[in-house]
């Protein structure tokens, strides 16, 4: 007997006035799907907002420039180094010739691992620095849970769009474009597993002062929160994962996948 494979094709979509996410989807079993975005910015100066994951470079070169000229691109914003949203840098500092790389210093030392990142198309911006893009302001922030340390998050002053980068990551059962689409159990127990994953130090942390971060965060005017592992989050659902953020001091840490679940699932592969 056969079982058919889920269709996990997503096109780009819109999340706000000039803004789209570029999405992908990536096979995680046994807890299903996690999104792996990145986004575009329309406008007077277009921006990248990360840049895919290597696995899926031809496709992801063709859904942003389905959504915006290469050649008009004129920011590319790094928000870290994991390979997930940095893979297509280069192609894309190839493919967009006329754009500057907005990271931080050490981000590019970390990529001297791989390769050189061009220093001359670099501005760096840190926690709280403002870069004017001609009909807008974007805001480099340091999100409230990352798994690399040199993460900035991206606020759009004019649309209200909080690129979370990969704090509210949670896992899917199929792809989906919008967090409403997913049960409040889903969304929340998706939201618990997607955090303590992300922030493993979940345990080590001072409570007031990681909700003091939170609340730091929370009060910016967020009107949608667009990031790399979840569908768009909207309306009370902002309110709902920022407080299901608040739960990560005082929750038991993620149980870790085993050897033994290893080799069940291995056993299960081969008996089909």
């Amino acid at each position: 007997m056969s079982t058919a494979q889920p269709d996990l094709t997503m096109t780009p979509y819109q999340v706000a006035d000039d803004t789209f996410v570029i999405p992908w989807v990536l096979e995680a079993p046994p807890v299903g799907l996690f999104p792996m975005n990145s986004l575009v910015i329309r406008g007077k100066q277009p921006v990248l907002v990360d840049t895919g994951s290597p696995a899926d470079r031809e496709g992801w070169l063709k859904n942003v420039s389905s959504v915006v000229d290469l050649d008009d691109v004129r920011w590319i914003f790094l928000s870290h180094d994991d390979r997930d949203h940095s893979g297509n840098l280069l192609a894309a500092l190839e493919a967009c010739p006329n754009a500057t790389l907005l990271t931080n210093w050490f981000s590019v030392g970390r990529m001297f691992e791989e390769w050189a990142t061009p220093l001359d198309r670099c501005r760096f911006v840190n926690d709280g620095d403002v870069v004017d893009i001609g009909d807008r302001r974007i805001v480099a922030i340091r999100p409230p849970v990352f798994d690399n340390p040199t993460t900035r998050a991206l606020f759009d002053e004019r649309t209200g769009v909080f690129w979370s980068v990969d704090t509210f990551a949670t896992n899917m059962r199929e792809p989906l474009s919008d967090s409403a689409d997913l049960a409040e159990d889903a969304f929340r127990d998706g939201q618990l597993l997607g955090g303590r994953l992300v922030a493993a130090w979940h345990p080590w942390l001072d409570e007031g002062k990681f909700c003091a971060h939170v609340q730091k965060v929370q009060d910016l005017p967020i009107k949608v929160v667009a990031g790399c592992h979840t569908p768009v989050i909207r309306g009370p659902r902002i309110e709902e994962a920022f407080g299901l953020l608040r739960q990560l001091p005082v929750i038991e840490p993620w149980p870790e996948f085993t050897q033994q679940d290893l080799e069940g699932w291995m056993a299960a592969m081969s008996s089909g």
